[in-house]
C-alpha cells in the first residue's frame, strides 16, 4: 500500500485516501462535510417513515370506529375483535383484546392493542406493555384522523432536526473515542500526525459507514430488504468505520522519525 505525497482536497469520505485528507484539512471542512452526510441519512429515514410506517398508520387510523378510547388502563372498544386495522410491508396494526394470537401478519412489526396490553411483534419475539394508568388516550377515527394529519408534518420535521444533531454529537463523541487508536498507528506506522489531525480523520472515518447505512436504510424502506438484512447493513456500517479507522492513516505521506513533530503541539 503506498500513502500518498500529497493530500487531496478534503470533501469526498468514500475512498481512505479522501478519509486521510481530512486530516490536514481545517475543522470547518470536516463540519460542513459531516452535516451533509447527516442531512442524507435524516432524508433516507424520512423516506423510510413517509413510504413504509406513515401509509399504514393512516390507513390504521380510518379503521377505528367513531367511538372509544383508552381509559383507566383499559381499551375501550366499540368494534369486532380480533380485526386486523392495517397491514404494511413492515407495520401491521389489529385489534385483539384477549391476544388469542389468531392475526398472524407477515410484516416485519406487529403492533397488537388488547384489551388492557399493547404487544409488539417482529422478529426477535414480542413484547408487552400495559396502559399508562391515569391517562386518556382517544382511540377513534373521529378524534385521530384529525391529529395525525396535523402532526404528520411536524414529525418528520423533528425526526429530520433529531437524527442531524444526534449524528453530530454521536461522531464528535466518538472521534473522541478513537482518535488516540488512530495516533498508535501513525506512531507505528511513520505517519505524522498531532491528535487534533487524529481527531478529525477519526470523525471523517466514520461517514462512510454512515453512507451505507442511509443507502440501506432507503432500500429497506422501499421494501428490497428485510429485517435481517438490514440488520447485517447496520453491522456492516459499523466494521466499514472500523476499517476506514486503521487503513485510511496508511494513506498518508510516511515521514522519517527524526521528522515527527511533539503530538502535544497545538499547531495543526
Amino acid at each position: 500500500m503506498t500513502a500518498s505525497k500529497s493530500s487531496p482536497t478534503a470533501w469526498e469520505p468514500f475512498t481512505p485516501r479522501g478519509v486521510a485528507a481530512f486530516a490536514h484539512a481545517r475543522l470547518g471542512h470536516l463540519l460542513v462535510v459531516q452535516f451533509v452526510v447527516a442531512v442524507l441519512a435524516a432524508i433516507a429515514v424520512d423516506c423510510f417513515l413517509d413510504l413504509g410506517c406513515f401509509p399504514t398508520i393512516t390507513a390504521a387510523i380510518k379503521q377505528l370506529p367513531d367511538q372509544g378510547d383508552i381509559r383507566a388502563s383499559q381499551l375501550k372498544w366499540h368494534g369486532e375483535s380480533p380485526a386486523l386495522l392495517a397491514e404494511g410491508g413492515f407495520l401491521a396494526f389489529d385489534v385483539d383484546l384477549e391476544h388469542t394470537g389468531q392475526i398472524h401478519s407477515p410484516a416485519q412489526v406487529q403492533i397488537e392493542f388488547g384489551r388492557k396490553t399493547v404487544r409488539v411483534f417482529s422478529l426477535l419475539g414480542y413484547r408487552e406493555w400495559n396502559y399508562p394508568s391515569g391517562w386518556i388516550v382517544p382511540f377513534n377515527r373521529t378524534d385521530l384522523e384529525p391529529l395525525w394529519d396535523a402532526w404528520r408534518p411536524d414529525i418528520l420535521a423533528i425526526a429530520t432536526g433529531a437524527i442531524i444533531v444526534g449524528l453530530m454529537l454521536s461522531w464528535a463523541v466518538l472521534a473522541t473515542v478513537y482518535f488516540f487508536p488512530v495516533w498508535l498507528i501513525c506512531f507505528f506506522a511513520d505517519r505524522d500526525l498531532n491528535f487534533r489531525q487524529c481527531w478529525r480523520l477519526a470523525g471523517a472515518a466514520l461517514l462512510p459507514g454512515a453512507l451505507l447505512l442511509a443507502a440501506a436504510i432507503a432500500v429497506y424502506g422501499l421494501g428490497a430488504l428485510d429485517l435481517i438484512q438490514m440488520s447485517f447493513a447496520f453491522g456492516a456500517h459499523l466494521v466499514l468505520g472500523w476499517i476506514y479507522l486503521f487503513i485510511s492513516p496508511l494513506f498518508l505521506q510516511r515521514v522519517s522519525p527524526s521528522e515527527k513533530r511533539n503530538p502535544f503541539l497545538t499547531k495543526s
